[in-house]
């Protein structure tokens, strides 16, 4: 009998000892960027929606996150038929501010900008344009780096912003953490017009932490994965471009272990094919 119970506790020992290693943070999610959405065709639209059918029949897709320039100028009218299309998605979405999103001195600053998104979707919630959601014990940090006052296409991550940024990476220092942002840290080439200003600042904040496990952007319209400093940097070509495509990531995190990050580009099919 004592035998039995020393055998049943040893299992129940080694067992547990296994699930320590075993358990893992598992997310799966889309990511859509640079749709340049405008109402001047209506091609923009029928590639849209042909990408929202299509992120409708993925399974076991924890949200979509849209990287910015999701409007091709900064005009309401083009943000509401955005908008339109976009709420039709089955999963939560959450959405970044890029260059070619707002312009504080015309119609549509960033305050401006996320509140028409939350008019026209009661069911989206962030309030700014830095924000945090969780996800399966993940925790996603969305990063504003788009200018309001005279946007171009040079990316400026301002000292608030970074401020913020820091806070929140100590903050959830226990937890691995991903980035979305539009304007990438570590481009997928050297480009003067699309520069991020300043982004050793930004990168040398970063070096001080290691919780974060992947930082995810768009604006090149380049297909682009390179690792610094054990932070995988994810850089997605545009959906509007041809071949039309948007990306799908999984990421799994287990204690002891280095991080798994697989990535996969979903062509969609389009009335030329």
């Amino acid at each position: 009998m004592k035998k039995s119970l020393l055998k049943i506790f040893l299992t129940l020992l080694v067992f547990l000892n296994i699930q320590n290693y075993t358990i893992a943070n598992v997310i799966k999610f889309a990511q859509v960027t640079d749709v340049h959405f405008s109402n001047k065709s209506p091609y923009p639209a029928e590639i849209l929606k042909k990408a929202i059918a299509d992120l409708n029949q993925q399974k076991d897709l924890s949200f979509v996150i849209f990287t910015g320039d999701n409007i091709d100028s900064p005009k309401p009218e083009y943000l509401k038929s955005f908008m339109e299309i976009v709420k039709n998605l089955d999963i939560p979405y959450y959405i970044v501010i890029g260059n070619h999103d707002v312009f504080k001195n015309g119609n549509l600053s960033k305050a401006q900008y996320i509140e028409t998104v939350r008019n026209l979707d009661s069911a989206y919630k962030p309030k700014n344009q830095n924000y945090v959601f969780k996800k399966n014990g993940f925790v996603f940090i969305v990063v504003d780096g788009a200018k309001e006052i005279i946007p171009n296409a040079v990316g400026y991550y301002r000292k608030d912003t970074l401020d913020w940024l820091e806070k929140q990476l100590t903050k959830y220092k226990n937890k691995p953490v991903i980035i979305a942002q539009h304007y990438p840290i570590v481009p997928p080439k050297i480009s003067q017009s699309h520069e991020t200003y300043k982004k050793e600042e930004y990168l040398a904040r970063l070096d001080k932490y290691n919780n974060v496990v992947a930082i995810i952007s768009g604006h090149y319209h380049m297909n682009s994965e390179q690792m610094r400093n054990g932070v995988y940097h994810i850089s997605s070509p545009s959906l509007i471009v041809q071949p039309n495509c948007y990306k799908i990531i999984e990421i799994s995190t287990t204690k002891g272990f280095s991080p798994l990050i697989y990535t996969e580009l979903r062509a969609l099919t389009t009335t030329e094919d």
